[in-house]
């Protein structure tokens, strides 16, 4: 793994541990639990999917290599899904409701960047990534 992708995958889980831990008392309301399962679970399955995207990770759309192992056999676009499930997780644990708007700004913005590396990997892999498309979601 590259030095950008190893610091891209190891950030966000020590950021958002150390804000747990420094945002760490009671109460513990429903939500402000439910929130801590989806941050934690929304991190955990990020790192699997950026270690399993392994060289092919950047920041802008590449072409590099077809992953379609582990979450990739099932969805396209994994960092999007679980990176989002993580902030939606940490707004409901921070009990910050009108953060919910930030959230609503951040799903369109991951259907852009979706998009866009759908268009280089089309280009670039042809029938081979139309075929792994219609068989994954997102």
């Amino acid at each position: 793994m590259n030095r950008q992708a190893l610091f891209v995958t190891a950030l966000p889980p020590i950021a958002f541990a150390y804000l747990v831990y420094r945002t760490a008392h009671p109460p513990w309301p429903t939500l402000r639990v439910a929130g801590l399962v989806l941050l934690f679970l929304g991190l955990l399955f990020l790192t699997i999917a950026r270690f399993q995207l392994g060289n092919s990770f950047s920041l802008t759309p590449q072409a590099r290599e077809l992953v379609t192992r582990g979450l990739y056999s099932r969805i396209r676009n994994p960092v999007y899904v679980f990176g989002s499930i993580a902030i939606l997780g940490l707004i409901l644990y921070i009990e910050r409701p009108w953060f919910l708007l930030v959230f609503l700004a951040i799903v369109p913005l991951q259907f852009f960047r979706a998009r866009a590396e759908s268009r280089v990997l089309e280009v670039h892999f042809g029938d081979e990534y139309r075929l792994y498309k219609s068989g994954t979601w997102f």
